[in-house]
């Protein structure tokens, strides 16, 4: 068949270890035998952030920014550790972190079901979205060591040069550590709308989640921001589509979503969102089937995976051993920005060649064909264990059968 032909590209940005292999895998093997792929490329591995003091990141941000549509490969956030083996200038931030803060986006996280893939709790018979904060928090944070003996205050200027200090506390008796956080009214808003808006899509309940017994202004100020644009902007939209906005304490929330048939968005900031989205993967099956898409207020989309690095697969892979790693998620982020490019282009064909991709994966392994960390999970009679190339190869078998 011809290739499918793309009109605008895609920002492709590349990452690290075990799914920068996976990444090309998928290219060489799903992709370029079908479509005439047109990205514009970031390396976003940390050796070339390294390299470029992380402008490259920032780079491939504004490039999301002006082509609309990108999809990205599971990158490192370096800790000391990675210091020392990747011999870096500086322990860079999360370029996640960066590439939110600069999108002003939300992300929203969602499972892929499969027959024979059941989840560890028995009640979720639904999908449950986390809807994730997408700026500031501890991705954006100051932090500092502090030693014995010193006073750490809180203190904000204002623009006619005021001061308002405000004690963090007195270190007596032993060094410590203090951390700065912050987040802003703007971005918290455009996460609300975002998250009603999502909601009316997709005809779901929301439930939102903070803090605020504890956190007095700053959780507080998520949960007032919130309500005030659910009642001024929202409620009668939501009435209208039968649907609810549900608020309470997030340990609350915790309780009441391990009892629930899931089926609703749950809305968490940035950190809440980074965690339980990975608890809600792994519940359902698996941190590698779980879709993530970055939405920003001016409709633009970035893809990823939910999940890391898969760093132990890859010093096996390095050795020349052979792994079994689950690329479901990193190839539905690819089918999710192809869809979406295509939507935005108008370009039918590619967006059904996408969905063909995404069904031949989930038929793959409902044929009993899967990797390693579903095959310990499958309740299928005749289920088979594949390397991580030989599962790409059995979905290649079955997108060519449906094309």
């Amino acid at each position: 068949m011809a290739k499918i032909q793309m009109k605008t590209p895609l920002v492709e940005m590349d990452g690290d270890e075990m799914t920068r292999v996976i990444w090309k895998m998928i290219k060489d093997k799903l992709l370029l035998p079908y479509i005439d792929l047109r990205t514009e490329y970031y390396d976003l591995g940390l050796v070339k952030r390294n390299e470029t003091n992380d402008q490259i990141t920032i780079d491939s941000a504004n490039a999301t920014k002006k082509y609309g549509v990108a999809v990205k490969c599971a990158t490192i956030t370096p800790n000391a550790q990675r210091m020392t083996e990747y011999n870096l200038k500086e322990m860079w931030k999360s370029p996640n972190g960066t590439i939110r803060a600069i999108l002003d986006g939300t992300v929203f996280r969602a499972p892929i079901l499969v027959k024979g893939i059941n989840s560890l709790i028995p009640t979720w018979t639904k999908p449950i979205t986390i809807a994730r904060h997408a700026y500031g928090d501890v991705y954006k944070n100051s932090e500092m060591k502090v030693k014995d003996g010193s006073k750490a205050e809180l203190i904000v200027t204002d623009k006619d040069g005021n001061e308002t200090r405000q004690l963090i506390h007195e270190f007596k008796g032993s060094d410590g550590i203090i951390q700065g956080l912050h987040n802003i009214n703007n971005s918290i808003a455009s996460f609300a709308r975002s998250c009603f808006n999502f909601a009316l899509d997709t005809k779901q309940d929301i439930w939102f989640a903070t803090k605020d017994t504890i956190s007095k202004q700053y959780d507080h100020t998520f949960k007032d921001i919130f309500a005030e644009i659910f009642e001024t902007e929202y409620k009668g939209k939501f009435a209208e589509a039968g649907i609810e906005y549900f608020y309470t304490l997030i340990d609350d929330a915790v309780a009441r979503v391990v009892r629930s048939n899931g089926g609703y968005i749950w809305a968490c900031k940035n950190y809440d969102g980074d965690v339980m989205s990975d608890m809600v993967a792994t519940a359902f099956g698996s941190l590698g089937m779980m879709t993530s898409v970055l939405v920003s207020p001016s409709g633009v989309y970035e893809y990823e995976a939910a999940h890391g690095t898969v760093t132990r697969h890859y010093y096996k892979h390095l050795k020349g051993e052979e792994t079994s790693t689950n690329s479901v998620a990193t190839i539905f982020a690819w089918t999710g920005a192809l869809k979406k490019r295509g939507e935005l282009d108008g370009i039918p064909e590619l967006s059904a060649f996408a969905e063909k991709l995404e069904k031949a994966t989930v038929k793959t392994i409902e044929d009993g064909v899967m990797t390693g960390d579903l095959y310990v999970l499958s309740t299928l009679e005749n289920k088979k264990k594949v390397n991580t190339e030989q599962f790409l190869d059995e979905i290649n078998i079955r997108l060519k059968e449906m094309i």
